[in-house]
């Protein structure tokens, strides 16, 4: 599912207009990601729970070489599973 189908089901369950619908898709993504970016971790019970970690500097390798590489360090963020997800899809 991509978003523009997210936001088709969406407007269909709730009763609501696509544009209202993207509204409220739109507004839950950004808040996650200013959480996230505040160092925050966003939880929604039974869902799951974002988080950001940091990921430190690292040797790699060049496939195309097999040259040494420096990876630098950046934040990624993680998912996991809340317990009725995880078994919703069992």
């Amino acid at each position: 599912m991509n978003k523009t189908e997210l936001i088709d089901a969406m407007a269909a369950d709730a009763g609501i207009t696509k544009a209202a619908a993207k509204k409220s898709l739109e507004s839950f993504l950004g808040n996650v990601e200013k959480s996230l970016k505040g160092g925050n971790r966003v939880s929604l019970v039974g869902f799951g729970s974002w988080s950001v970690s940091r990921r430190s500097a690292r040797e790699g390798r060049n496939p195309a070489t097999g040259k040494t590489i420096q990876i630098a360090a950046k934040n990624v963020v993680k998912f996991k599973a809340g317990a009725d997800l995880s078994n919703s899809v069992n």
